[in-house]
């Protein structure tokens, strides 16, 4: 019988691809496993805060990143009724400095083609068209179920997303609906027939309002302009079965600032991205199989950290393979268990109460938008806990 591959993933997404690429260049032999015909990515932006981008340095990364994105000037909030200014967080050489990586936002598809380009260099084996059904433990290796048949492999990383099926192995729960869409648009700058004005063609700029916000930024170098308009759904709340269309969309931004509704123009409006995350579980280890990413830790998209923990998750994962040997993974993946499961829980707790902040309407939007006015734009606050290089 062949030897078992060192790491099987189940997913080839941001976080399973990241995972392949660290553990291949720690000298884990390792083979992705994509249900897909290709590894691609859907959507439009995301934003790479400096705990992922410093990840991404140390992996020899980073300036490929930087080729392909953008390094917003600043971090910038608007009240979405009156489109006035509350606070901004400057992405400059100070912030840079403090977290020791700069923020990046980036075409999700152009990471993702950044970490196969990159797992390819490092020899990962890539296998599109697989679906993994189910992983059997054995004593020395587990045995992968897929549509392409059996594989063996001393571990195997569920990063098979939100909706993963493998994450019944561990919880019987299921993904949470918030109530909330999400429409998108990433749109070419000489589409878009209107001039950006500066602040918007080099800042992050989310406009809060009352159940709804829209988040603006420009990406690849600034040839394509990024819109994300997300509210909550009547529909939803009253029980109906299909919610979120865009006439609830212009409903939900009806009371908006001008600038507010013109940004509706740059959506796609034939799709759209109902919002879930889950409950915080803290097992993630059973055996010879681990959860990482979206399996493990699927959050609401308010402190932009989905993607971001997903690659602290497989800087964490493989340095604690490496110390440990191959002797010791069990108990590496306890320690790998006991510190993320602990982050990532208070990161989707934390998004949840966020989004809440920017949700709300009459005498908390006037208490929110004065705390936000009298916070000093040079307060890291509460930011450190997210950015700060950590022990």
């Amino acid at each position: 019988m062949d030897a078992p591959t060192d790491v099987v993933v189940a997913g080839g997404g941001i976080g399973g691809l990241a995972n392949a690429f660290a553990l291949a260049s720690a000298g884990f032999t390792v083979r992705v496993m994509e249900r897909a015909a290709e590894f691609a990515e859907v959507g439009a932006g995301l934003q790479m805060a400096p705990n992922a981008t410093r990840v991404l340095a140390g992996w020899g990364l980073l300036d490929e990143v930087l080729a392909a994105g953008v390094t917003p000037r600043r971090l910038q909030f608007k009240d979405a009724l009156d489109g006035s200014a509350l606070t901004h967080l400057a992405l400059d050489e100070d912030f840079t400095g403090r977290y020791h990586a700069p923020y990046v936002v980036i075409h999700r598809s152009d990471l993702l083609d950044i970490l196969a380009r990159a797992c390819e260099r490092a020899g990962v084996e890539m296998v599109p068209g697989c679906e993994v059904h189910d992983v059997v433990d054995g004593p020395d290796a587990a045995v992968v179920r897929s549509s392409l048949g059996r594989h063996r492999a001393r571990l195997v990383i569920v990063a098979d997303g939100l909706h993963s099926r493998l994450r019944a192995r561990f919880s019987d729960d299921r993904p949470v609906c918030s109530g909330y869409v999400a429409y998108r648009g990433a749109i070419p700058v000489e589409r878009l027939g209107r001039e950006l004005d500066p602040e918007t063609a080099s800042d992050v700029v989310v406009h809060v309002g009352p159940g709804c916000h829209l988040v603006q930024y420009p990406l690849r170098r600034g040839e394509i302009f990024n819109t994300v308009a997300v509210f909550r759904s009547p529909a939803y709340e009253r029980g109906e079965r299909d919610w979120g269309g865009p006439e609830e969309l212009d409903a939900a931004f009806a009371r908006c600032s001008p600038g507010v509704r013109e940004g509706l123009t740059s959506l796609w409006r034939d799709r759209r991205w109902p919002m879930y995350d889950r409950l915080p579980i803290a097992n993630w280890t059973d055996g010879r199989v681990v959860l990482t990413g979206d399996a493990a830790h699927p959050m609401l998209q308010y402190l932009a950290q989905g993607a971001c923990q997903a690659i602290e998750d497989a800087h964490h994962l493989t340095a604690e393979l490496a110390a440990a040997g191959r002797d010791r993974w069990t108990e590496a993946l306890q320690r790998y268990e006991a510190a993320r499961t602990t982050r990532t829980a208070w990161i989707q707790e934390t998004a949840r109460t966020w989004g809440e902040m920017w949700h709300v309407d009459g005498v908390g939007r006037l208490l929110r938008n004065e705390l936000f006015r009298r916070r000093d734009p040079r307060d890291y606050t509460h930011i450190d806990d997210l950015y700060a290089v950590r022990a």
